[in-house]
Order: structure tokens, then sequence, then C-alpha cells
């Protein structure tokens, strides 16, 4: 006998959904092969649940209770632009790119030095880019997220960085959401750096005030061997919204990789990294900071593959958590057979500010070899009663005090950017999230 399990109403919507827009979305026969291929993969899986080890803490069968429209064409109009623009991280000379409810608006590139074009315009040209070249690490849940995002996908940057090729200006990728109506967004961006060349790539997610948007965001980075990249998501959730990242990078011989993931606010967020090193000698050094407060729900699932001898992994990973916030690490660390020298350490640390915020912490690590440095570990705690006492005693006032502990706390991992720049403006969005969160304390115990 078959048991078929049922459809909830999100995963029916998502298929209907796809059958109104597929003649809307960009590319040729291929990319329309591709997408019936990827939305016939998510309607056999559905959504990722609790069963699946790796979203047995976000069970999206759950916690997405209807599935928004999605958005399949349209042009930006100038004022968005403008206000998009106006969400740009502060202070940094970058060459901004934007796109506007996930189609691309405005691009600049640094001279001759790298290609960016836009996914769409790729599609329409009849390549084939809307199926990724997965890792076999990337679990069931995951591929199904992924093949919605093969389905919708309307747009995203294509950056192609020459071998040797150093990126003077920052590469700023900003995806902005407009508009009262609800809406779905899908985007993806192809990331190719070449053998010594260096990167600093932003990528942000932000939109206008009360747009409440479900939005679907890949990105694959590919480093060549003994390149050098610093990547920066900052990730601004709204209440009613819902982000699902997923990063898939391959770290090539020698090269370095720095991560670092902000989110903000008060939304569902699932954000999953998987990150293989393809060649010897290569190091990843990842940080994750998060501050939320209301009903948030934020995600981070990492999963590190030592696949070669002789690579170093990092992480740390710092939230704030604030309301009835929850939220969640996930790190596995793999070291494959023969993957000698392989040294990973991990780190997650959460500061609770409420009594109702959860924090769940899930290291794992899969050691195959014998000669390697691995360790992980995990803390939670509330603000330190002494150090506020010992402020107090200095006349520093409480909300005062409060907030310098705060900052002072989430700044270790803030200070792992390495751009001076980028850090900055991380630093001040954290500081801008701990001012609006004391004064809506302040306004309840009004």
């Amino acid at each position: 006998m078959t048991v078929q399990v049922m459809k909830t109403k999100a995963e029916a919507a998502l298929s209907e959904h796809f059958a109104d827009v597929a003649d809307k979305l960009p590319g040729g026969a291929a990319a329309r092969r591709a997408r019936a291929e990827a939305i016939g993969q998510f309607a056999a899986q559905g959504l990722p649940h609790r069963r699946i080890e790796q979203w047995k803490y976000t069970d999206l069968r759950t916690l997405l209770k209807e599935a928004y429209r999605p958005q399949a064409d349209g042009r930006a109009s100038e004022d968005a632009i403008v206000r998009a623009s106006g969400r740009a991280l502060p202070g940094i000379e970058a060459d901004v790119t934007v796109f506007v409810d996930g189609v691309l608006a405005r691009g600049k590139a640094d001279g001759g030095k790298l290609e960016v074009s836009s996914v769409a315009a790729e599609l329409s040209k009849g390549r084939e880019m809307l199926t990724p070249d997965l890792p076999d690490t990337v679990d069931a849940g995951a591929r199904s997220v992924l093949a919605l995002n093969t389905a919708f996908v309307t747009d995203g940057a294509v950056v192609r960085i020459p071998d040797r090729a150093v990126i003077e200006r920052p590469l700023h990728l900003l995806f902005f959401a407009t508009g009262a109506e609800p809406r779905a967004i899908a985007t993806r961006n192809i990331v190719h750096v070449g053998k010594g060349a260096e990167l600093v790539l932003i990528e942000q997610h932000a939109g206008d005030a009360g747009t409440a948007r479900q939005e679907n965001a890949v990105t694959e980075l590919t480093l060549g061997e003994g390149a050098r990249v610093i990547h920066v998501k900052c990730l601004e959730a709204g209440a009613g919204s819902a982000h699902f990242g997923n990063l898939i990078v391959r770290i090539g011989a020698g090269a370095s990789y720095r991560p670092f993931q902000m989110t903000i606010g008060s939304g569902l967020v699932r954000n999953q990294i998987v990150a293989t090193f393809a060649g010897e000698g290569g190091t990843f050094d990842f940080g994750v900071a998060f501050l939320i407060g209301g009903h948030a729900h934020a995600d981070t699932t990492l999963l590190v593959d030592h696949a070669v001898p002789g690579c170093t992994s990092r992480e740390l990973v710092k939230g704030v958590l604030g309301g009835a916030a929850r939220g969640i690490f996930q790190g596995k660390v793999v070291v494959r057979p023969g993957a000698q020298k392989s040294d990973g350490k991990q780190m997650a640390q959460a500061l609770m500010l409420s009594p109702d915020a959860e924090f769940d912490s899930k290291p794992e690590l899969e050691i195959h070899a014998d000669d390697v440095i691995c360790g992980h570990g995990s803390t939670a705690a509330e603000i330190d009663g002494d150090l506020l006492f010992y402020c107090r005693t200095r006349g520093i006032p409480l909300a005062e005090a409060r907030a310098m502990l705060v900052e002072s706390f989430i700044g270790e991992v803030i200070e792992k950017v390495a751009h001076e720049g980028v850090r900055q403006a991380l630093a001040g969005r954290a500081r801008a999230w701990l001012a609006a969160s004391q004064a809506e304390d302040a306004a309840d115990k009004g």
C-alpha cells in the first residue's frame, strides 16, 4: 500500500504559482526544461520538515503557512531604484549593482578587471546555468529549496574574475524588495574567482518598511587556486518576511575564503552554507552575527567538507536574542578519509536579552582521519550582572551599560570582517538595531 503525504497549503500554492508564471520567466527551451524538472522535483519532495535531521529546528511544512505570489516580470521605477540605493551599506567606496524585486535595475563594474552580467541576460542567450553542480553533502531538504529557486529564479549576478586580477573596490550586490503586496522573489548569483585573484563581495538584502517578502536566494561561488575572497552578506528580515539562503562554495588549493553573515530583524530566516575544500592548503574563516527580536526565527546551518588534506576552517557565531526570538546554529565539520592535517574549530555563543528567547546549538564533528585538530564549543547566557553592577558604580546609566556590553559581545565577531569600511558599516547596523530594541523595550514598559 502506498502512503500519500498530504500537501500543505503552501506546497500546493507553489505548484499553482509556477503554472501561472512559467511562461513569463526568462530563458529559452533549455531553461524551461530545467524549471519544469525542478518544480517536479519539489512536488515529489515537498517542503523540508523536522524528519529531515538538518531541518528539525526549522520545519517549513509548519512554519510556512502560505506561499506568496512570485515576482515574474516588471521593471523598477526610478523612485524604487533611488530608495534601494539609499539602503546600501554606508561609507563604502564600492561598485553597486542593484536588483529591485528580483530584476536587475542598475549595475556598475570595476573597469575591465571583472565581468558582471545578469542571469536573465545569460539565459536569454541560451546559456544553461539553472542546474547547480551540487556536492553530495547537500541534504534532501536543501535540495528541495534549491529546486524552488531553479523553478522561479528571475535574475541575479554572474560575476567572472580573471586570473590574478585584484579588484580594488568591493562589488556590492544589493537586492531590494518594494510594494505593499506580499510577494515571492527568487534570485541566484554565480561567481567565479580566477587563480590568484582577489575580491571583496558584499551581498545585501533589504526592503521597504512593511514589505512582506519570501526570498529564495542562492549564491554559487568558486575560488580558483590561491584566490582570496571576503564575502559579506547583510540581511534585514522584517516581521512577516522569510528568507531562505543557500551558499555553495568550492575552495581551490591555497585559496582563502572569509565569509561573514549578519542577520537583523524579526522574520523567518534559514541560511545554509556548504563549503568544500577542493584543493590542499585552503582556508575558511566564517563569522556569523544575528541580532533578532520579536518572534524571529533565524537558523544558520553550516557544513564544511575537508575533502583533501591540509586545510583549515574556523567558525565563530554570536547571536543577540530579544523578545520571543529563536536562534539556531547547526555546524558540522566533516574530515574525509585521507584528509590528514585538517584543522577545524567552531564556537557558537548567544546573549539572551529576554527570558522568552531560545537558542539551539548543534555542533558536530565527523572525522575519518587520525592526524587532525578539531574542536567545538557553545554557550548561552544572560548579560553578566556583575559587569552591569561594575558599570553602574562608575556612574553609567543602566540602559547605556547594557548597550555597551551587548555591543562589546557582538563586536568580537564583527571584527572578523577584514575590510575596514564594511566592518564599520556593519557595526553601525548593529548599534542601530540595539537602539531600536531599547526604544521598543522602553515603550513596552511605559
